[in-house]
């Protein structure tokens, strides 16, 4: 288990890594109040095989931190590997290997849901027959046939995010990062989302799931990175978490972490 002063334990030898984080940082400069560390020396490592959940409050660094880890944003210092590839010598390939959801991503209203998959897909490179047999099983896995072709202006919430999910995962990626991806939906979806996330396990993906609900995590999750203030402030699993805590529920443990 990862903790500001202990050295992972974790048993990690000879299991295969998917994202490995050492010493991420990222500062911001605002004009008014200076610089902002956004993410501080963040270090974990997340397996094929299983899901790693990034637990915080908003304005924890969640979100700065996956950002950095697919890409989008450059790391200030620290170094990342994703897929195998650097985030900062090899962002392309990192690109090619992963299946990014943020809180931010954008459907094109006039595109229906069907054409979505497609197109992202065609911008994957992937072949024509392959491609249409894939959107047709995603359409089945989320239970979208019923409006696959319904302009996404037209869809509501719920929909739009499997249309989201769908899109990310269309190219069939070994890693996946998702920032908080049930966020805003009710109790139908967010299952569908979740069964979905635990069949990606199963098949061996490396899965980085954030998320500020607790109970989402306890269940989901295999270990949770406690992160607050732009520190990761502990990691392991929950009974881990539980032995160094001395607490038992998933609040009484992020309080004790956030708070010690």
């Amino acid at each position: 288990m990862n903790h500001p002063d202990v050295p992972s334990s974790e048993g990690e030898a000879g299991r295969d890594v998917g994202i490995e984080a050492d010493g991420l940082t990222k500062i911001f400069h605002d004009r008014r109040i200076g610089d902002v560390m956004a993410a501080d020396s963040v270090k974990f490592r997340c397996f094929h095989g299983e899901i790693f959940g990034l637990l915080g409050p908003n304005g924890a660094g969640k979100t700065t931190t996956l950002r950095m880890l697919a890409s989008v944003l450059r790391p200030t210092s620290g170094r990342a590997r994703v897929g195998g590839h650097d985030v900062v010598q090899d962002s392309l390939g990192v690109r090619r290997s992963i299946g990014y959801l943020s809180t931010t991503t954008g459907l094109y209203g006039r595109l229906t849901a069907r054409e979505t998959l497609s197109y992202f897909g065609r911008l994957h490179g992937m072949p024509s027959p392959l491609l249409k047999a894939r959107v047709s099983e995603l359409l089945d896995v989320f239970g979208m046939q019923e409006f696959a072709d319904v302009r996404c202006e037209k869809l509501s919430t719920g929909m739009r995010q499997k249309v989201s999910i769908a899109r990310t995962v269309i190219h069939d990626p070994p890693v996946l990062i998702l920032d908080e991806p049930t966020l805003g939906l009710d109790i139908l979806v967010a299952s569908t989302m979740i069964r979905f996330v635990e069949e990606c396990r199963a098949q061996k993906k490396c899965i980085l799931f954030s998320t500020h609900n607790m109970n989402e995590a306890e269940r989901l999750c295999d270990r949770i990175g406690i992160i607050h203030r732009g520190k990761l402030k502990a990691s392991g699993s929950i009974e881990e978490l539980r032995i160094l805590t001395g607490k038992r529920y998933m609040e009484e443990i992020f309080m004790a972490l956030v708070e010690g």
